[in-house]
């Protein structure tokens, strides 16, 4: 499958005087599996609601799955597309239960009224959180849910209309260690099945990326630094232009690192002498032409005080 799922050219958001998104021009493929990452306040989510139809650009021209935005009714559209964010969890309504918040995405609604789902629909709901590992939470109500439950369920309900296109905001985001590792096992799953939807996933960090994702587009202070085959893009260099700090990036064993690299470090390597105290204690020796106990210096000054008497005793240096 190669058809353009994403295909935006010239688009720009402004929201008063703020420009949001500026010139971003991005095509993604229906094969393809795709990271937005950058710092905070890049335009990662301005450019993943672009995407799901939630937000229209000022400037430029958007194609979602084929259809031109402002040409299309999106809510015929919208079914088409699967979205997890926490905007959308918090417009769920407080006692709405796991099952019928799945149920729900075959109408693009939140909240079941009066609406009827057949057999099949509760079927398939009901597998989808089962492979999700949530099939036990059917009953319970989203809002008594641990965050990284939350997070499952609303993968679940994304996948539940079938979507030809998937955009994860920040799935990992909250989540202790353990959580985030299982999510992301289950993610990759995901990712290569090669009957799953074109992926579009949002994060701050390379180690939240699952193993299966293909391309990564870096954004800052919405612009795009770099996009493309995520071998190519997740560099160090490309990464401390991203995030403003200088980087070293490790890819081992399917997944990314990184970390600050160190301008310098100072370290002490104490020399093994007779001149150690047995406190711990290195005295110091005196400075070059000054004897001391018949020893000659060779060594930088120290500083020295007058004993009661009147004679010179170094200072002993402690570390």
């Amino acid at each position: 499958m190669s058809d353009e799922v994403l295909r935006l050219r010239g688009v720009e958001v402004r929201r008063d005087a703020a420009v949001l998104l500026r010139n971003v021009d991005w095509t993604a493929h229906g094969d393809e599996r795709w990271i937005l990452i950058g710092p905070n306040g890049a335009g990662k989510t301005t450019l993943l609601q672009v995407a799901a139809t939630m937000m229209f650009a000022t400037e430029g021209t958007v194609d979602v799955l084929g259809e031109r935005l402002g040409e299309v009714d999106i809510f015929d559209l919208r079914p088409r597309i699967g979205l997890t964010s926490a905007a959308l969890a918090e417009q769920v309504p407080p006692g709405e239960k796991v099952i019928n918040l799945v149920l729900t995405a075959s109408y693009a609604i939140l909240g079941r009224w009066k609406e009827e789902y057949d057999s099949a629909d509760v079927t398939r709901a009901v597998e989808i959180l089962d492979a999700l590992g949530c099939a036990h939470l059917i009953r319970r109500k989203f809002s008594t849910l641990s965050e990284g439950e939350r997070k499952r369920v609303q993968i679940a309900r994304a996948l539940m209309p079938d979507p030809e296109l998937l955009l994860l905001d920040e799935p990992a985001a909250g989540l202790d260690l353990g959580g985030r590792e299982d999510l992301l096992r289950r993610l990759t799953r995901l990712a290569r099945d090669p009957k799953a939807p074109m992926m579009v996933l949002v994060t701050h960090h390379v180690e939240e990326v699952p193993d299966g994702f293909t391309h990564a587009m870096l954004l800052r202070r919405g612009s795009v630094l770099a996009a493309g085959p995520i071998e190519e893009v997740f560099t160090a260099r490309n990464l401390s232009r991203c995030f403003g700090v200088q980087l070293e990036i490790e890819h081992r064993q399917s997944r990314w690192t990184a970390r600050a690299r160190l301008a310098g470090a100072l370290r002490v390597h104490p020399r093994r002498s007779a001149n150690r105290g047995r406190q711990g204690t290195l005295r110091a020796r005196p400075p070059r032409g000054q004897h001391s106990g018949g020893c000659q210096g060779g060594h930088p000054p120290v500083a020295s005080t007058a004993s009661p008497t009147g004679s010179t005793r170094l200072r002993s240096v402690t570390y």
